[in-house]
């Protein structure tokens, strides 16, 4: 595995669940998972009282972010914020730590935008903890393109890609209820969906032709009107619009018969037109795998597929699969001859 000419940023996330643990248990595992240099953003006594917890033998070193690289072989690099320390108190999303998490967000943002480091994987947060402590935005995606934009980055369209060994699937709506679905899905939403994924295609992932396979919102696509008119009305005019642009894409498609071997062969990626449509294949060929990657944004951003479990915090058992391969993918995105 080459090195990075610069470290990843990541994330503490929500302290209470399993994002510290497995920032950890990976960092213990860092020659065996082929994992390129990172460094947190947060609190170093907090985290190394986590790894005592986990009985992990972690030197956490507090330093800032350029000797990260050197240090990382033999220390886990933890770049300090100016806010009070966090107790370790796993399986509480306390809101009072709300601070922490918001900081953490934004300083990995800056440091990625400055040139600071290469990308940004961000670690689980809880929704509720950060509205309880009165923060805004719907989501963690969304904040991200509004810190892109305090950066200097025009009007940035984030979208949701869940990435495993065998699938890429994007879904075009996201988090609202699936009563909401059908209004809010438009042909020009597919449409702006479709082209941020084709660019990111081409730009990140190194894909010259990149094939789109659209599903879908009804049963075996409608129907031919029998099942539901958003099919026909709605996403077969978007992939007509995308392909007189010269997109490779097809659809809509049965999303029953889209996702099995044969099928997967014959596009590069996948958009689900609502959240569960491509979340459920995406975790069930790769349940541990499984990465969220944002495409849209100036900069590269993944974080495991999980959230943060307070259930297990602390208790040694999260798994570091998702997380590790996060870190690996955010790597690849941001230079594609990083690692072999």
């Amino acid at each position: 595995m080459r090195t990075s000419r610069r470290p990843l940023a990541v994330t503490l996330g929500e302290p209470g669940g399993i994002g510290p643990d497995v920032i950890l248990a990976a960092w213990s595992e860092r020659i065996e998972r082929a994992l390129p240099p990172f460094y947190v953003i947060g609190d170093a006594p907090f985290l190394a009282a986590r790894a005592a917890r986990l009985g992990l033998d972690v030197p956490v070193v507090e330093t800032d972010a350029d000797k990260a690289c050197e240090l990382f072989p033999d220390s886990l690099p933890v770049v300090p914020l100016d806010l009070p320390p966090i107790a370790d108190r796993p399986g509480i999303a306390d809101p009072e730590t709300a601070g922490h998490v918001i900081a953490s967000i934004e300083r990995a943002v800056a440091d990625v935008t400055g040139g600071i480091a290469d990308a940004l994987v961000t670690s689980p947060i809880n929704k509720k903890a950060l509205y309880d402590a009165g923060f805004p935005h719907p989501g963690h995606t969304e904040f991200l393109g509004e810190l892109a934009m305090r950066a200097g980055s025009p009007q940035s369209f984030p979208v949701m890609l869940l990435a495993g060994p065998d699938l890429l699937v994007v879904p075009v709506t996201v988090h609202i209820p699936l009563s909401r679905v059908p209004e809010a899905l438009t042909s020009e939403l597919v449409i702006d969906v479709a082209r941020i994924v084709h660019k990111d295609m081409i730009e990140r992932f190194r894909i010259a032709n990149p094939r789109l396979a659209l599903a879908g919102l009804n049963p075996h696509a409608g129907e031919d009107g029998a099942l539901g008119k958003e099919d026909a009305a709605v996403i077969a005019p978007a992939v007509a619009a995308l392909r007189a642009e010269g997109i490779d894409a097809r659809g809509p498609l049965p999303a029953d018969t889209m996702f099995h071997e044969e099928a997967r062969a014959t596009y590069d990626c996948a958009l689900a037109m609502y959240h569960d449509q491509a979340l459920i294949p995406a975790k069930t060929l790769a349940f541990h795998e499984a990465v969220n990657a944002t495409l849209g944004l100036p900069f590269v951003r993944t974080s495991p597929d999980h959230g943060t479990a307070l259930e297990i915090a602390g208790a040694g058992t999260a798994r570091a699969d998702s997380f590790s391969a996060a870190v690996r993918l955010a790597a690849v995105l941001a230079d594609p001859g990083l690692i072999a």
